[in-house]
């Protein structure tokens, strides 16, 4: 069960800006000499090359809801292994073996009930993951828009669109490499002293 992961995914998608004031040193034209750029979001999760704070609190979040996933994935387990056992007693009346109905229907009890459980769980990791996720990156986010301002004052920036989510639009037809300005944000970020959007 990818609680956290499918979490994240969904948080990352819905927040950041689309249209900001972000720079790079050779940026693209607008008609009027207006300098333009594009930010690839998505790269701020990358393990290797986004953003250091972004990629702490996706580890701390995915820490703290281990012990849960792996309790879910044990309940999956059984309930397979559960399943499979019923599945083989059911078999064996096919094949003139007495059927122990006592057994069949003390699994199927055990089986729904721990089908309960595991939901009841499920539902409840996933609100408290989207709770602890929302405490977790809504400062770092903040963060990150601010420091996009500076970043855009230093470099007389006048727009920035969000290449991850147009392109997940449909609406990205083309665009020159050298607009994007993805890792040059993300290493200005990364060698900023730590601010509001320390990981809790």
């Amino acid at each position: 069960m990818k609680i956290v992961s499918l979490t994240v995914a969904s948080f990352f998608l819905t927040t950041f800006f689309v249209v900001s004031n972000l720079a790079q040193t050779s940026p693209a034209k607008l008609p009027g000499e207006s300098k333009i750029a594009l930010i690839n979001t998505f790269a701020f999760a990358d393990a290797k090359t986004g953003i250091t704070k972004y990629i702490n609190a996706v580890k701390t979040l995915e820490s703290e809801f281990k012990p849960i996933q792996t309790e879910l994935e044990s309940i999956e387990s059984k309930l397979q292994t559960l399943s499979k056992e019923i599945q083989t007693l059911r078999e064996s009346a096919g094949k003139k073996v007495p059927v122990n109905q006592t057994a069949i229907n003390a699994k199927v009890e055990e089986g729904e009930k721990l089908q309960r459980d595991f939901k009841f769980k499920q539902e409840d990791a996933a609100a408290r993951a989207q709770r602890r996720e929302q405490a977790l990156f809504r400062p770092i986010m903040q963060d990150i828009y601010k420091a996009a301002q500076e970043f855009s004052k230093q470099k007389g920036f006048m727009l920035v669109l969000d290449i991850a989510k147009m392109d997940q639009a449909g609406i990205l037809l083309a665009w020159d490499e050298k607009a994007d300005i993805t890792k040059e944000f993300i290493t200005f970020y990364n060698a900023r002293p730590p601010g509001n959007g320390s990981t809790p």
